[in-house]
Order: C-alpha cells, then structure tokens, then sequence
C-alpha cells in the first residue's frame, strides 16, 4: 500500500505550510482527535490502523443548503421529489467541504482503499465495525449519503501531509497582472477578464494555469481556493466566472447546467433568461441574414489515430453521438475588407460551440480560428502588411507577464489571433440567493432574485482590429 506508507511517513514531518501573496500560513484542518479501541474481530487489514487507534473526526453532518437544488430553484426548473431531486451530500463532498486543503486525489485513494470510516448514532451488527466512545464507527464510500449527525473519521496521517503540489511563485507584476484581472468579487462569486493565450485549467506541456493561479493568490482571505464553474478556450478570452467556495460553485454548476439542458425545450422569448452571455468575434464573410437562431446537434470526431479530436455538426444523429447546440447571432458591424463583428449569445454549453457554429453553418469563421476555418485563411489577403516588420519587432521588446504577447494578433499581422471574446455575463445573485436559503428552511420563490450585470473590455489585438475596421 504505497499511499497508507507515504501517510505514516508523513507522521515524521511538520505541518505543510503554503505560501501566498499574504504571507505564509500552516494548515489547521477543520477537526480534531478520536481514540479508537482495538476490535477483536476486525479483519487482518485494519490491524495495524487500530493499534495506532487514531483517528481525525470532521464536524458532524449538518443539513445545509443544497446547491444543486438551489441552482435549479433560481432558473425555476425545480425537480420534485419523484424526479429525483438530489438532496443529499456524498462522504466526498462533506470531506471535501470540511477540508479544502486536501488534495482531492489523495481523498479519493483514501475511499478507494477503504480507509474512511463514518460514525452514526444508530446501532450496528457488523463484525467490521470498530468501538469509538458515543457511536459506531464503520467503512463509507464516497458515494454514500450523509445523515445529519453522521461524523466522517480519516486518517490521523493526513494531518502531517505534504503539500505534493509544487507551489507556484509569481513576481510582484504577476501578482499585480493578476489582481488587475478581476472584474469582480462577493462572498460567493470572483469574476475575471481572462487574457487570451492563458490557460484554463493545467495539462500536458502546462506550467501555469488561471484557476492554479487564481487557487493560489485569488482567494482574498477565503479558505478555500475559487473554483471553475465553466470554460474558456486558450485562445479565447473573457469574462470567466469562479465559485468562491464548494457551495457557491454547486449552485453556479447547476445554474449552467439547467440552461443547457432546457434550452431545447423552452419558449426563447417568452422565457426569461437568469444566464445570459454575449460574445463578441470577428470572422471571415459576412452571414446571409443580420441576425437569426442557430440550432444544430454537434459531435466529436477522433482524429489521426486518436491523437486529436475536432467538434463537427451531426447530419444523421441515429448514427452518431451528438448533444443539441443553440446560439444566436446578430451582425454588429461590417467592413468592405470581408470582415464582419458578431455578437453571438450561446444557449448551450457546448464544447467549441461558437466556433463550429460559425464556420460550418453560418459559413464565416472566426478569424484566427484555423483549426476550423483553416481553408478560408488560406484564402484571405491579409491587410495592411506595409509596416509588418516594425510591428514584429516592437511586440519582440515587450515583455508581459506569464510570457503572454497580448501586443500581437491583430488583422494587420501576419497570422491574427484567435478573435472571439467573451463580452458581456448576467448572472443570478448567487450570494443574496444562498443568504435567502440560510435564513429560509421553507421553499422560497426565488423568481425576483436581481442579477449581477459584467462587461470586459476586448483585449488588445481585438481593440486594434476593431479600431482598424471601425474608426
């Protein structure tokens, strides 16, 4: 057991201590000791752990907001109880709700190797359950619903675990980039101006992403670190929204989720709309109509031998895998150099949606989408290529942070950015909803909750191209 002997040894060493822009600060999980007497009878793989016969106890499952629910209760798409609301937390999410300092991976392990255990005030007959003062104690998974009054014991390892996660380091002009991103913050949302060419989330050949980063030096004295409640594309950027604890990032889950899911079966004008984004992109064209609807199922294609997938629309959806897409579009401006400014607004949430949507239905792809509209580049002239090399070489001299080049991409350049940003968000108050479902044990009627209304300026290259054509 690789992990359970990493976990005693970790016994040997001294609390992690994570350093921030704040300072340094040691780690005081939220629980405290049990000691646990022997079992006669427990089987041979939990010996060891009942000779040591510590444990580490989380506070006892109270019934708290639902966030799922709440989510679904703001876009007034409730399920009744027949439909099978979920009105419950797993052992996961409560060990993970109590202790955000846990990587979840190392918690998962902990479940898979069956070394949670869970104290309930109702009696128990198993041979495996282990004697603790005041209540039973025996094996949960992480799937497994709490009860309220139910106690989550881990581990006493746990405690002295080291931080695996290297902690990244920024400069003080990082850490000013940074800060200067956000848009916007309360007890339950931070919103950011994601600049384009950074990240999302980590991966192969990724050294930095926004929500480490943001995990890192974004959280404002809060615990737990902010966490994704949708996407942007690297190239893209935008407005990007984070929960900024587990509970207010499950109502933000559900509240994407929802949208996407009625989309399909809803009234568009009639019914109102608590989500609303605005995307602005540049393309190549111009679309036949000023503005319309576009709704088409899309699917996923793997590529060269699995090494690369691309999202297509789906012809025939009985032979082929396919989730319903919505978007619409209006014409904002157009140019008498073959370009046209869309504002697109999804009603779905869908992987690459925008950028499919434009190049194969609408016909006109984003410019500097060449995964997509690779062929129509390599039609287009490019324009105003006089001052190419100065232009080149001015951008060279700059030095940003995080190695982004925000100085270059636009129409006049050899090879123009990707050109879709994420302009304008409405959002539901997810703050004063989650202080009106504290207050509230009833059902409330969250229909005249007040939405928070965003907008992020265009970044540079989409400025300059927008001043090139406008002006």
């Amino acid at each position: 057991m690789a992990v359970l002997s990493h976990l005693r040894r970790a016994l040997l060493r001294s609390p992690p201590v994570i350093t921030g822009c704040g300072g340094a600060r040691t780690l005081t999980p939220s629980y405290h000791h049990v000691q646990a007497k022997n079992n006669s009878t427990k089987v041979e793989d939990e010996k060891n752990e009942n000779k040591k016969g510590k444990w580490l106890s989380l506070p006892p499952f109270n019934m708290t907001v639902n966030g799922a629910s709440l989510g679904r209760d703001i876009v007034g798409r409730r399920k009744s109880i027949d439909e099978g609301e979920a009105s419950t937390t797993t052992a996961l999410k409560w060990v993970m709700r109590c202790c955000p300092q846990l990587p979840r991976s190392l918690v998962q392990k902990l479940f898979r190797l069956r070394q949670v255990r869970r104290g309930t005030s109702e009696g128990s007959n198993s041979d495996q359950d282990v004697q603790a003062p005041g209540c039973r104690i025996k094996r949960v998974s992480a799937k497994d619903s709490m009860k309220c009054g139910d106690t989550i014991y881990l581990p006493i390892t746990v405690q002295a675990l080291p931080t695996e996660k290297v902690e990244c380091l920024c400069s003080e002009e990082e850490l000013k980039f940074l800060h200067d991103l956000v848009l916007y913050k309360d007890s339950a949302i931070l919103v950011i101006n994601k600049p384009p060419g950074m990240p999302v989330q980590g991966g192969i050949g990724i050294k930095r992403s926004l929500d480490e980063l943001a995990g890192a030096y974004l959280r404002h004295d809060f615990s737990e670190p902010p966490r994704l409640v949708h996407r942007l594309d690297r190239d893209s950027s935008g407005i990007l929204v984070l929960g900024r604890t587990q509970l207010s990032a499950t109502v933000l889950h559900s509240v994407f989720r929802e949208k996407t899911i009625g989309a399909s079966n809803i009234d568009l004008k009639s019914e109102k709309r608590f989500l609303q984004r605005k995307y602005w992109a540049l393309v190549l064209g111009s679309p036949r109509r000023p503005q319309g609807l576009i709704s088409v199922p899309l699917g996923k294609v793997v590529m060269d031998d699995g090494r690369s997938e691309r999202i297509t629309v789906v012809e025939n959806v009985s032979t082929m895998s396919s989730q319903h897409a919505i978007t619409e579009y209006r014409v904002l401006e157009s140019s008498n150099h073959g370009l046209t400014w869309l504002e697109l607004s999804p009603l779905t949430g869908r992987k690459h949606q925008i950028r499919v949507h434009c190049a194969e239905v609408l016909g006109t792809p984003i410019v500097g989408d060449y995964k997509y509209g690779w062929q129509a580049h390599k039609k287009w002239n490019q324009l105003f290529s006089s001052n190419l090399e100065e232009k080149v070489e001015v951008c060279k001299r700059k030095s940003l942070p995080f190695g982004l080049d925000l100085e270059s991409g636009s129409i006049s350049d050899k090879q123009p950015n990707l050109h879709l940003h994420c302009k304008k968000m409405v959002l539901p108050d997810v703050s004063s909803a989650l202080e009106r479902a504290r207050i509230s044990s009833s059902d409330y009627d969250f229909g005249d909750i007040k939405s928070l209304k965003f907008a992020a300026p265009l970044p540079p290259h989409m400025q300059r191209s927008w001043d090139i054509l406008c002006s």
